[in-house]
């Protein structure tokens, strides 16, 4: 769909593109195709998608997926959607953040393929990471910046980015200029794929190292649980000027100097701060807590 054909659309239905709700949309069906091809869509596959707009990208979603199921906030897009029903795609009026947990919860495989808005990005992200049922993929259209910070590795990491990982190995399929959509965003955009941990039937499996298969929702299902996780984590990035063992001290009351003993034997550095670790040291480090 070319800016000519969203114009009229927008003239026709009487839309004005919503700064609020992150409306840009992709006018180059090249780049279109790269997110599909990206998702590996099978004809058996069910995607949600967030944010359809006029379909620049659910039309193609429904060309090779079994069913699409598309969130949408815009309720003025409701005429559209009506006059232009597809088989295998069901519209779901309303805010994804709201809605995702009751819809998803139905289906037992899933992917999320999706030009996410910019400002609910991180949101959007952790909705549906935290989900009970996770999908297999997730490949969505993000500020480049942001892919590149949940992409980073340590030095570099933040709490974005641990999360993200946490759950999955995000990459970056491609960057993508802001002049590849209408309205032109300020900034550039970058095709994010999240493949997700696959589910592991033991009760107990391993820490995670190279080689080794994954765990259902992170490396360290059943050395350390999610909800410990992140509480060290964000303990642990709660002040970047501080150095890790002074900011799990503080935030989470543990004795200073067994949380310098643990790091030294971890990572072999007492000064080290969060930043400067993965997923799997971070596991190593709180699996030597006992925290509830």
């Amino acid at each position: 769909m070319n800016i000519s054909k969203i114009q009229e659309l927008c003239k026709l239905y009487g839309f004005v593109p919503s700064k609020q709700y992150g409306q840009n949309y992709l006018i180059n069906d090249g780049i279109v195709e790269k997110i599909v091809k990206a998702a590996n869509l099978q004809s058996t596959d069910t995607v949600i998608e967030i944010g359809p707009g006029f379909g620049v990208l659910t039309f193609a979603l429904a060309q090779r997926a079994k069913k699409v199921i598309a969130f949408e906030i815009e309720k003025k897009l409701t005429e559209y959607w009506e006059e232009n029903k597809l088989s295998n795609l069901e519209i779901i009026f309303g805010d994804a953040l709201k809605n995702l947990r009751s819809y998803v919860i139905h289906h037992t495989s899933y992917k999320v393929v999706a030009n996410i808005p910019y400002q609910i990005t991180s949101q959007i992200l952790r909705t549906i990471l935290e989900l009970p049922n996770k999908p297999s993929l997730i490949v969505v259209m993000v500020q480049k910046e942001v892919a590149q910070r949940i992409c980073a590795k340590p030095p570099d990491m933040s709490l974005l980015a641990l999360s993200v990982q946490y759950y999955g190995r995000p990459e970056i399929v491609d960057i993508v200029t802001r002049g590849n959509f209408w309205p032109a965003p300020k900034v550039d955009s970058a095709i994010l794929r999240v493949r997700l941990n696959p589910p592991n039937p033991t009760p107990n499996p391993p820490l995670v190292g190279e080689g080794v298969a994954h765990s259902n929702s992170s490396p360290y299902e059943g050395e350390v649980q999610e909800g410990v996780f992140f509480k060290f984590a964000k303990a642990g990035f709660a002040q970047k000027r501080k150095q890790l063992w002074r900011n799990l001290a503080e935030g989470l009351k543990l004795d200073k100097d067994k949380v310098k003993a643990v790091l030294n034997e971890v990572v072999g550095n007492e000064k080290v701060r969060a930043e400067e670790l993965g997923v799997e040291e971070w596991g190593k480090i709180i699996s030597n807590f006992k925290f509830t």
